[in-house]
């Protein structure tokens, strides 16, 4: 068993299947050592988005939802990476940064522990491979009415 697979047993979860993109665009691009991972939404492992994982951080999703839906965008983000790669363990040299966008109601300021979801499973699963810079911003609205989205860039073998 790989490194990252037991990683992920040990945290009771299973790397998902790639995600299809939802509109007119790729999932990733690879670019010589580069690969950049459009936003991943929080898809749970049935392919679909929970009703607590719908909605606004600060009115009606908890923060403790919106912690979870960070985290299952960093799933969907390293089955990505795996579909680009091959294999986490072998082709993954570091997780260079995360871009979080938090779907969040006026006046919702507690973005940062939101996005440590994300930011705590990429640690996880990959080790010291997977500390990263990162960027978090409240919005609007996401696809899919979704709580969370997380995108990010990773250089590779």
């Amino acid at each position: 068993m790989s490194i990252v697979t037991q990683r992920l047993a040990d945290l009771g979860l299973t790397l998902p299947k790639a995600a299809a993109p939802v509109a007119n665009y790729v999932p990733f691009i690879r670019s010589g050592n580069l690969v950049i991972v459009s936003g991943q939404i929080c898809f749970g492992p049935d392919g679909t988005i929970a009703p607590a994982h719908k909605g606004k951080l600060g009115e009606g999703v908890s923060t403790e939802a919106g912690f979870e839906a960070a985290k299952l965008c960093a799933l969907n983000v390293l089955a990505q990476v795996e579909a680009a790669v091959g294999d986490l363990d072998r082709g993954v040299v570091q997780c260079l940064r995360l871009g979080g966008f938090i779907n969040a109601a006026a006046g919702f300021h507690a973005l940062a522990p939101i996005m440590n979801g994300a930011s705590d499973l990429m640690v996880a699963v990959l080790g010291d491979r997977g500390r990263h810079a990162r960027s978090t911003v409240g919005v609007a609205g996401l696809p899919l009415d979704a709580a969370v989205e997380v995108e990010a860039i990773f250089e590779v073998k």
